[in-house]
């Protein structure tokens, strides 16, 4: 059992990752993925290709736990996590001014991408967002 829950938290910290809402069926394990709402501009289009999915989730609200995207202080949040734990003292300086300074996220995406660190930022990253997946769910 703890097996597959696991493999549910890793799947919605994917969704999470990648700008969708996950809603969770405890009873089927059942998980129904919707891209967030924010990330379209037409209405009538977002409403037309999910349809089915959202009266699903709808219908059905008392049996589906909600984990939806970020915002974007619990994003900053595991930005200053990463940057805290990092021992090279260069980088670590580098980070904490973007993390201050205008365009934070698209300023630390770009130093993460050209640094030694990429590859742990993204383990990391996704450890976080299995952490706070599984205390959702907890709740």
């Amino acid at each position: 059992m703890e097996d597959s829950m696991s493999q549910i938290i890793k799947e919605i910290a994917s969704n999470l990752d990648c700008g969708f809402d996950s809603y969770y069926n405890s009873k089927t394990d059942e998980i129904v993925t919707i891209p967030n709402f924010s990330n379209f501009s037409d209405e009538e289009e977002f409403l037309e290709t999910f349809k089915v999915d959202l009266k699903k989730v709808t219908k059905n609200k008392d049996d589906y736990i909600k984990i939806g995207v970020l915002e974007s202080f619990e994003s900053f949040k595991i930005m200053e996590l990463f940057v805290d734990q990092i021992s090279e003292k260069q980088l670590k300086y580098q980070l904490e001014k973007v993390l201050h300074n205008q365009n934070p996220f698209q300023n630390f995406k770009y130093s993460i991408e050209n640094s030694d660190y990429r590859k742990s930022w993204f383990e990391f990253k996704k450890n976080e967002l299995e952490k706070i997946v599984k205390n959702r769910l907890d709740d």
